[in-house]
């Protein structure tokens, strides 16, 4: 029989408790004494009967002592080996394998004619890549051959020039010399012949007063008349020649023509007896002329000398200018060398940019990020594709607390993602000379005043032994992700 509780409800409504005397009932009574009972009874579940547990084997003490102890002895070597070997070695797990890569572009403006490769494609160093189309600059390499040749012509005519220029500037050179010396003899022999004029003239004079000392002798009578009368002629005569070079006036010369006519007047009476002396007169004046003639022969030949002489400096200067003409000659000559050297210079230009056309590769590897199509037209420096180098070696990024005994040529163990299979062997290289943090774009600056220390990194390079990696370079790929242990005992 299970228990109840009665719940009596007076007029108010208020219930309360009230117990049955059945041990099974439970009866809850109220604040209020009941008028009206009711009875509400609440079912109480019995108890399940608990299970017997069931007799245990006892185990013998002495055996699982002795697993604990083998179990101890176990934990113990292990933890022993686990710390030799972490004291001798430093791992990590924040390391990259890292290549060489090769970004191919273009030196040169140019059209895309041929892609000679594809992607992943494994080249050997100097394997044809891209070639470009060649017309553009095949027209180039004409063009300063074009050049060239015509400097070569110009330097060769200007040559031409200097030596016909040469030639016939020594030749009027030595003309000229020839001329002014012909010139400077002749002023010499023409003054010569001046002063022998000049001294023949008083020569003859003096005869002509011989004569006229002797028509003073043939007749006393018309000494007189003959002597005013040579006197008279020999004034006119002599006033005459001077007014004729200008030497005298004209008055004078009348004046003396006036006296010579009195002295014909008073001739006319003594005529017989001065026509000898007249005679001998007349034949001192013709020598007195004559050397008189010789005189002027001579000054005109020294003028003829000195215009020789004017016109042969004249073609020395001439001569002369040939020469700086010559001189002009030979800088034109240079000049066409200078253009010579400018169009060797372009013509090896235009040829060096014509061999930029075929584009090569710069060391064996794989094709890698190909963009290079046929048609494309590119710039220089544009990007093409990528060469991977197949020369690996992995960057550790270690902590700088795992530092304290690491150093070059310590060996080293590396296992790649990828390959997790296979063990690599490989040695320190070298270590970074500073952190990664301050290779960034934007190093840290503790000196801000909330300076919060952080184990910083610093990448260790490990060079990979070829032999290691022997039939695995074409699965190791700069960029995959390495685990690096380095033993530094």
């Amino acid at each position: 029989m299970k228990p109840t509780i009665a719940t009596n409800k007076n007029h108010n409504g208020h219930h309360v408790e009230s117990h049955n005397l059945d041990p099974n009932i439970i009866t809850l009574p109220t604040s209020t004494p009941p008028t009206d009972v009711e009875t509400k009874t609440i079912p109480i579940p019995e108890p399940e009967p608990l299970e017997q547990p069931a007799p245990q084997r006892k185990k013998p003490i002495g055996l699982i002592l002795g697993g604990l102890g083998i179990g101890a002895i176990v934990a113990s070597a292990f933890g022993y080996h686990y710390w030799e070997y972490t004291s001798t070695h430093q791992a990590t797990d924040n390391a990259i394998v890292t290549g060489h890569i090769h970004q191919i572009s273009s030196r040169i403006v140019g059209t895309v004619a041929d892609v000679m490769v594809k992607d992943n494609q494994l080249v050997q160093p100097g394997q044809l890549l891209v070639k470009l189309d060649p017309s553009d600059y095949q027209n180039k390499v004409q063009q300063a051959q074009a050049a060239l040749a015509s400097a070569r012509l110009q330097a060769n005519a200007a040559q031409a020039t200097i030596a016909l220029a040469a030639q016939t500037t020594n030749g009027k050179t030595t003309q000229a010399q020839g001329d002014v010396s012909t010139a400077q003899a002749a002023i010499v022999t023409a003054q010569a012949t001046v002063q022998e004029a000049v001294a023949g003239i008083p020569a003859a004079q003096a005869v002509v007063q011989e004569a006229i000392a002797g028509i003073s002798v043939a007749r006393s009578q018309v000494a007189q008349a003959n002597a005013n009368l040579a006197r008279a002629k020999s004034d006119y005569d002599r006033y005459h020649t001077l007014a004729q070079q200008g030497a005298v006036a004209r008055q004078q010369l009348d004046t003396a023509r006036a006296a010579y006519d009195v002295a014909q007047a008073q001739q006319s009476s003594a005529i017989q007896g001065v026509q000898q002396a007249q005679a001998r007169l007349a034949a001192a004046k013709v020598g007195v002329a004559k050397a008189q003639s010789q005189l002027a022969q001579a000054q005109a030949g020294i003028t003829s000398a000195q215009a020789k002489l004017a016109a042969s400096k004249g073609g020395l200067q001439q001569a002369t200018a040939s020469g700086q003409q010559t001189a002009v000659n030979r800088s034109q000559y240079a000049a066409a060398q200078s253009a010579i050297s400018q169009s060797q210079v372009a013509l090896q230009d235009a040829q060096l940019q014509l061999s930029y056309l075929n584009i090569t590769a710069p060391s064996a590897g794989r094709i890698g990020k190909k963009t290079a199509e046929v048609g494309n037209r590119i710039q220089i420096g544009s990007p093409l594709m990528v060469v991977v180098d197949r020369d690996y070696w992995v960057v550790a990024n270690f902590k700088e607390t795992q530092l304290g005994k690491m150093k070059e040529r310590q060996p080293v163990e590396v296992k790649l993602d990828a390959i997790p299979s296979h063990v690599f062997r490989g040695y320190v290289d070298s270590i970074s000379p500073a952190s990664g943090a301050q290779f960034s774009l934007l190093p840290p600056d503790n000196a801000t005043g909330n300076f919060t220390k952080i184990v910083q990194r610093i990448p260790v390079k490990i060079s990979l032994d070829p032999q290691s990696i022997k039939g695995y370079e074409s699965r190791i790929a700069p960029g995959m992700s390495a685990e690096v242990n380095v033993e530094i005992k």
